[in-house]
């Protein structure tokens, strides 16, 4: 199932970021690989009383603003509104309500969406605050008193946050259907490649960036398998603000990777392979959902016999972390080598699900170590007991060793290639849990 995205909105300078910072902790900044993801502080994976959710952060919104980068941020904001299931509006007790609050409460009030109401900067929670009740005005519902630099009443706020969480027994999905998010920077051709498979102009196809307004759930079934293709769409109109442009992608890319199966990256064949690009496929990795990357509008580019490995190369050295991606090389204008990218839709989506027996894992595993022997430190030497697989989708396994600090990150690596080379795993990261086991 996937998690629950959670929304931090309000008008600049109540301390949303504060407030995102200190629910998301240390998490921020864990990934190790993958560059430039968490970095950009846009989401966070948070969990409060047994229940994982995924926390967005959002630029201040003015709803009246003129300026070009505000109504971005401003548009970047509602994005993240449609996204979410639960929203935390974010008011500032000093400075009391303004205009700009009640116009961002009008706006909340529309999408029908739960909030929570959170008064930030309330210094002293023992006192009786009178302050607070004037927030009731704003018709969002009860106010809950907050100090996010002092990480004061961030408990009452995330229980008010999980109790509107949808219950886990509605979503259930047809394990016959394959969920494929369509990722990747704003007119990529994300569009035109669904258009394409449906072989009707369903969605709306433009040079626009974003085109499309929401994310859009495409259900269609070829050769008797059933797909529900989930296209992301960018911004509404042209921008040439930078950063803007990315926030809008990587929300909508972490919305729709929670849900999936499978994540395509689309790439354009023109432009090759971009930081962004980068940004957003880190999203699908870091989530551990299987992944393929498609070069699309490889029909409009001057092409010789070193083209495709130059891809190839730019590829693997930006996702040197997801070296198990397939690349295709599509053209969702003439459709080539797109009946090969739904096949590969199909074996990644296996190898996600694919479950290995305890046996054979430990036959590849003993056969492992004796070609490499484990590493030592200090005269002493990693051994590794045995390793079973714990879960699937992705795939993890595992490893009883006798001294986790003696497992070190290139062996593992090792093992992970050996696995790899015996049991496929095409498409799917596969993750490992190291754990101690005294020896008798």
């Amino acid at each position: 199932m996937s998690r629950p995205i959670v929304a931090v909105v309000g008008r600049p300078n109540v301390g949303k970021s504060t407030l995102f910072n200190k629910l998301a902790g240390e998490r921020i900044s864990i990934v190790q690989d993958t560059p430039g993801v968490t970095r950009d502080r846009i989401y966070a994976d948070v969990e409060w009383l047994s229940h994982k959710f995924t926390l967005i952060d959002t630029g201040g919104m003015e709803p009246g603003a003129e300026d070009v980068i505000l109504k971005q941020i401003l548009q970047q904001a509602e994005i993240a509104i449609e996204t979410a299931d639960v929203i935390i509006f974010v008011c500032d007790i000093k400075q009391g309500i303004i205009d700009d609050d009640i116009q961002v409460a009008n706006i909340l009030r529309r999408t029908k969406k739960p909030v929570v109401l959170a008064i930030n900067k309330v210094d002293d929670m023992r006192r009786e605050n009178l302050e607070i009740y004037e927030f009731f005005s704003l018709g969002i519902g009860e106010p809950i008193p907050i100090s996010a630099g002092q990480m004061l009443g961030l408990g009452d706020l995330l229980d008010a946050v999980v109790q509107e969480f949808p219950d886990e027994e509605v979503e259930e999905q047809n394990d016959d259907e394959i969920k494929v998010a369509i990722i990747g920077k704003p007119n990529v051709g994300k569009s035109s490649l669904i258009n394409k498979i449906l072989g009707e102009d369903r969605l709306i196809v433009s040079d626009i960036p974003g085109t499309t307004r929401d994310a859009i759930d495409t259900p269609i079934e070829v050769d008797g398998q059933r797909y529900v293709f989930i296209d992301t769409a960018g911004m509404r109109r042209k921008s040439k603000i930078k950063e803007e442009i990315e926030r809008f992608s990587i929300i909508r890319a972490v919305a729709a990777v929670e849900r999936c199966d499978v994540a395509i990256l689309v790439i354009d064949a023109n432009e090759g392979i971009t930081d962004q690009d980068t940004k957003i496929a880190g999203i699908a990795h870091e989530r551990g959902r299987a992944a393929i990357v498609a070069v699309n509008k490889w029909d409009s580019i001057e092409k010789d016999d070193k083209t495709m490995n130059k891809h190839l190369k730019d590829i693997g050295n930006e996702l040197a972390y997801m070296p198990y991606a397939p690349r295709v090389f599509i053209s969702a204008v003439t459709g080539q080598r797109i009946p090969k990218m739904l096949e590969t839709i199909k074996t990644v989506h296996e190898n996600h699900a694919l479950r290995i027996s305890t046996g054979m894992l430990n036959d590849v595993l003993i056969e492992a170590t004796a070609m490499q022997q484990p590493p030592s430190d200090k005269g002493k030497q990693l051994r590794i007991y045995y390793v079973t697989q714990v879960s699937v989708k992705p795939p993890t396994f595992v490893l009883f060793v006798n001294d986790r600090e003696l497992m070190h990150f290139s062996y593992r690596r090792y093992i992970e290639n050996q696995f790899r080379e015996a049991f496929g795993f095409v498409g799917t990261p596969i993750h490992f849990i190291v754990r101690e086991r005294k020896e008798k």
